[in-house]
């Protein structure tokens, strides 16, 4: 079994420590632009089935020479990149992961490429990681749960603060700017809306320690493959935790143009506003010891059991402090390296039959959930009446 990993980020390196440990992983390839995170857990985990290259994932040439006799390949770079590995792996011939598909469900491109896949013989198994991902098997547990399941809502609520630190992201900054400056999806009566970025704001109410919190709907692969997966539904959506002054900046940058993603002409050279403001940014790697607070999500299906009006609530929640302590990281890239190895390890075990994309909700929740637990996520599940 031939592993190869593209993308060696905070999350990344999560998800390649998990399979570093795995004996059915032969031979695990982590390939980064930038190989230090990765060299450094080769020395830390001490084993030799782990071999690094120096490799942008956007080389195409580079990535079929990675890709040829591997069985699985896994895009962990930003989300919008995932694409070239995606197209470099179907012609190759090679079974894909990835923690955020680089497309939305509701256009031609996402028939096209699953179909593509299948005619290829191969998996392409994508939003594997938490959100989406654990957060999407979570709502397929829930629903199972009740007679008939209406709504499925998914709340993201993280806690985490780190000294003289104010405009930064625990995970891929271009992916947090690209997500705050976009419109955000909605499926509203059984079809999918947008609204405007960052226009949808309320304060729910999470379990503690998180407690109350801002969140904003924003554009997240749930909100499509949620009604894919649970046939009944008629309202979806994907609300995140964004605190006040990262709205704010957000909203100033984006009528400025900071926030775009066509490149632009400063003295002669091409540049992307966006990948301006990410650079400025600092690195999530560099500070993942100094996070304080938590991070989470939680899951809410509502529908019918037993002829009455029921909730099914479903949570998780970590310490950034645990998820340092456990693979020197913080919370929510423990859970999306950990969503992608989870996933990895059923394909790895036989447990994906599927051909063309796979969506987390295809994956068998019982199995899924049993490994969370032996990887250290621990989740509960409430049955509430609701009117």
């Amino acid at each position: 079994m031939r592993v190869v990993e593209v993308g060696c980020g905070v999350c990344g390196l999560v998800c390649a420590e998990h399979l570093a440990r795995n004996p059915k992983v032969d031979e695990l390839v982590l390939a980064d632009a930038n190989p230090k995170g990765a060299e450094e857990l080769k020395i830390r985990t001490g084993e030799a089935r782990v071999s690094v290259e120096r490799v942008n994932g956007t080389d195409r040439s580079a990535l079929k020479r990675l890709l040829k006799g591997a069985d699985l390949v896994l895009a962990t770079m930003p989300w919008r990149l995932n694409i070239i590995p995606l197209e470099v792996a179907i012609e190759v011939g090679t079974n894909y992961l990835d923690f955020g598909m680089p497309m939305d469900s509701t256009g031609p491109e996402f028939d096209r490429l699953s179909n593509e896949c299948a005619d290829a013989g191969i998996a392409a198994m994508v939003g594997m990681g938490e959100e989406p991902g654990m957060s999407d098997v979570f709502a397929k547990h829930a629903a199972g749960l009740l007679d008939r399941a209406d709504e499925a809502n998914v709340y993201d609520g993280d806690t985490g603060s780190v000294e003289g630190l104010k405009f930064f992201s625990l995970w891929s900054p271009v992916d947090l700017l690209d997500e705050t400056s976009v419109p955000a999806a909605v499926f509203k009566n059984g079809k999918i809306e947008f609204i405007p970025p960052l226009s949808s704001k309320q304060v729910f109410e999470f379990p503690s320690p998180l407690g109350r919190l801002t969140v904003y709907k924003t554009n997240h692969d749930e909100t499509y493959f949620m009604p894919m997966g649970i046939k009944s539904l008629k309202n979806a959506s994907f609300n995140i935790c964004i605190d006040d002054f990262f709205a704010d900046v957000s909203k100033t940058l984006l009528p400025l143009g900071m926030l775009n993603k066509e490149p632009i002409d400063v003295k002669g050279v091409k540049v992307k506003p966006q990948d301006v403001v990410a650079a400025m940014m600092p690195n999530p790697g560099d500070f993942s010891d100094k996070v304080k607070g938590d991070s989470g999500f939680v899951v809410e299906v509502l529908g019918v059991k037993d002829g009455k009006r029921t909730k099914v609530r479903m949570w998780t929640i970590m310490s950034h402090r645990k998820a340092y302590e456990k693979n020197r990281t913080n919370a929510g890239s423990y859970y999306v390296g950990t969503g992608g190895a989870v996933a990895s390890e059923m394909f790895i075990d036989g447990e994906v039959k599927d051909k063309g994309f796979v969506i987390p909700e295809q994956l068998p929740a019982g199995s899924f959930l049993e490994r969370l637990k032996r990887k250290g996520v621990e989740f509960h599940v409430e049955i509430l009446p609701f009117r």
